[in-house]
C-alpha cells in the first residue's frame, strides 16, 4: 500500500512476496497436510525459513526430544561399561 492506495507487487527470485507490514514473505508451498496434497499458502521470515505450523513444530519438538532421549541412552550405557552409575551423579 503507497499513500492508501494498493499496489501490485512482483514476486522476488522465489516467488514470494514480501509483506513488509509483518515483516514476512508470502508464497505458495506445494506439499501435504492432513493428507492433502497441493498448494498452499505459507509464510517465510525475512532470512526465507519456512514458518512451521503447529503440527511440524510438535513433529519436530518430538522428533529433537527423541534424539536427546537416544543420546542420554547411550551415554549412560558408556558410563555404565566404565563403572560409573549415571544416577550417581
Amino acid at each position: 500500500m503507497n499513500q492508501g492506495r494498493y499496489e501490485q507487487q512482483k514476486p522476488n527470485e522465489n516467488n514470494r512476496y514480501w509483506i513488509a507490514e509483518i515483516n514476512l514473505f508470502l508464497g505458495v508451498w506445494q506439499g501435504t497436510k492432513a493428507e492433502f496434497t497441493t498448494n498452499w499458502l505459507r509464510w517465510w521470515d525475512k532470512s526465507g525459513n519456512l514458518l512451521l505450523w503447529g503440527s511440524e513444530r510438535v513433529a519436530q519438538t518430538e522428533y529433537q526430544l527423541e534424539q536427546e532421549r537416544m543420546l542420554r541412552q547411550k551415554l549412560a550405557e558408556k558410563l555404565r561399561e566404565l563403572g560409573v552409575e549415571p544416577e550417581t551423579l
